[in-house]
């Protein structure tokens, strides 16, 4: 059962690299910063990178989101078993969908609903669920979005042009942001692999200890640092299109100035919640960091209609990761057949979703089409005065 645990934690480790493969390379891919296909080269490597730089996540995730020392609960794999089953499902629902939802959040309403139906409300550290979950899921996108505006703001007012003679505007070239979004998204990509991956490694920690293979409020072994840096990476180099072309439809018409900002302030977002311990959603804060730069070039306008149909996704995610976990647990708590039955019907949908994503294919030949019904952030170009085009020749 550990084993299977293990093998379940890696593969839900897979699922969070292709699902969130977006947060970091949508933009760049977008504003032609950066080639498709090196772009989830360039991101799977920073987070094979990333995994090793932190554990600090990890201990959040294995010590203390579900009680499991000596005076506290003892939780067993068939229970973390059914909170994987509840995150790996909601994960495949939405890259289905194409809709960035959060892999964080599932994994934590599944294992939330796998042990308070397996063994009850004691066994949830509420404390940690609010102060490091709940919380940063709340400030974070705002914070990583007002830093985005002003940045945005700073960076078309600091290279603004204006003819000396008339004092018009005139149009400037930002080239140098394409250039600069090379080395911010590939700082996302390492934040996000410096966040996500300790979310499984606490996880098989959690296992670990759970079996007594490994003492209470001990961090992750190297073994397991290794592993789930490795299936990241994999996932992450898979290239989650779907999601890339959800959100990089938004963005297709995001200026370089815009994607450096909003790529800036959601690395340091990510690096800082990684740093307290905070078990951030990256897709959070990514989101809300498109929608601050945005908002923070003049002429644009949010389609807030695509925007709340992401955030109730959000809203959701919790909960029905929690309930698939719930069930599963019932499920498990039956004995062998009760795994089997588990383990059959989560395959089952794993390889149907799987396949009904053919008859719809999308990768790197067609992500980056721009849809209207997909966009995000959708810019109103003003037509240019003869005075201002004479200015400008």
């Amino acid at each position: 059962m550990v084993a299977l645990v293990i093998a379940l934690a890696l593969f839900f480790d897979f699922t969070n690299g292709f699902h969130d493969t977006a947060n970091a390379m949508a933009t760049p891919i977008a504003t032609g910063a950066i080639k498709p296909k090196t772009a989830v080269a360039l991101a799977a490597v920073l987070n094979l990178v990333g995994a090793f730089l932190s554990t600090e996540v990890a201990k959040t995730i294995s010590g203390g989101l579900i009680r499991e020392g000596s005076d506290g609960i003892h939780i067993t794999p068939d229970v973390i078993f059914a909170g994987l089953m509840g995150a790996i499902l909601w994960n495949m629902i939405t890259w289905l969908k194409g809709l960035p939802s959060s892999s964080s959040h599932a994994l934590f309403g599944g294992l939330i609903g796998a042990a308070l139906v397996g063994i009850g409300f004691h066994s949830i550290n509420f404390e940690t669920v609010l102060q490091k979950v709940i919380l940063p899921a709340i400030f974070a996108p705002l914070i990583a979005g007002g830093v985005a505006y002003l940045c945005t703001r700073l960076a078309y007012a600091l290279t603004s042009r204006h003819d000396p003679e008339t004092g018009d505007k005139l149009t400037q070239k930002r080239g140098g942001f394409r250039t600069g979004q090379i080395f911010t998204s590939s700082l996302v990509a390492l934040a996000h692999g410096t966040n996500d991956a300790q979310k499984t490694m606490g996880i098989i920690t959690l296992v670990l200890i759970a079996a007594g293979t490994q003492t209470p409020g001990s961090g992750p072994q190297f073994w397991v640092v290794a592993a789930c840096a490795f299936a990241i990476a994999i996932g992450t180099y898979a290239g989650g299109w779907r999601i890339i072309r959800t959100m990089g439809s938004g963005l297709t018409e995001v200026k370089p100035a815009q994607g450096f900002a909003a790529e800036t302030s959601t690395a340091s977002a990510i690096l800082a919640s990684s740093h307290l311990g905070f078990a951030l959603s990256t897709t959070q804060v990514a989101s809300g960091s498109v929608i601050g730069s945005g908002l923070g070039r003049k002429g644009t306008s949010v389609r807030w209609g695509t925007a709340g149909k992401i955030a109730l996704g959000w809203l959701f995610t919790l909960p029905a990761a929690g309930i698939v976990g719930g069930l599963t647990a019932w499920l498990v708590s039956i004995g062998t057949v009760g795994v089997v039955i588990a383990s059959v019907a989560g395959t089952a949908a794993v390889l149907s979703m799987y396949v009904a994503s053919r008859q719809t294919h999308v990768g790197h030949h067609n992500a980056v089409e721009v849809e209207e019904a997909g966009q995000a952030v959708r810019f109103r170009k003003k037509k240019k005065s003869n005075k201002s085009k004479g200015a400008q020749l």
